[in-house]
């Protein structure tokens, strides 16, 4: 299986990347996780403009990944589901898709053209924090589909 994790960021180096890679790690036994971190310069100066303009830039950016798999947006408006849930989405897929959008969120259009829309919770956290996030519940969920007792 692979899985895509998409998001409007700045290739940095930051304190989680452990994290990342440890998770990532531990992913590796079920699925090929590729981080796809996109932040090029019509995203940067349309933070300049507005927030309506942000959107618009970050469908431009990310469109193109649509399609080709299983697509999950995260969204603070999406729908909460429990580690269980979660865990469904990924059962019996070749491909799954993750979108993270950048600091103003996404167009509704982005959002209609995604299989689900999920909130990782109602907490605001930061792009970092929730790609941490995503890939431990992305274990958990594999966990969970072979009875592994991490989830327990």
């Amino acid at each position: 299986m692979n899985i895509d994790i998409v998001s409007i960021a700045k290739k940095e180096r930051n304190t989680y990347d452990p994290l990342y890679k440890e998770l990532q790690k531990m992913i590796s036994r079920f699925a090929k996780v590729n981080d796809v971190e996109l932040f090029p310069k019509d995203v940067a100066k349309s933070h300049t403009i507005s927030p309506e303009a942000s959107k618009q830039a970050y469908t431009r950016v990310l469109e193109p990944y649509l399609g080709g798999g299983f697509n999950v947006t995260l969204h603070p408006d999406g729908k909460l589901i429990d580690s269980f849930e979660f865990s469904k989405l990924l059962n019996d897929k070749m491909s799954v898709k993750f979108f993270i959008g950048g600091a103003y969120g996404f167009e509704d259009s982005f959002l209609k053209k995604s299989d689900v829309v999920i909130s990782l919770g109602k907490l605001t956290m930061s792009h970092k924090i929730a790609k941490a996030v995503l890939l431990e519940q992305i274990y958990r969920g594999f966990s969970i589909l072979s009875n592994h007792p991490y989830h327990k």
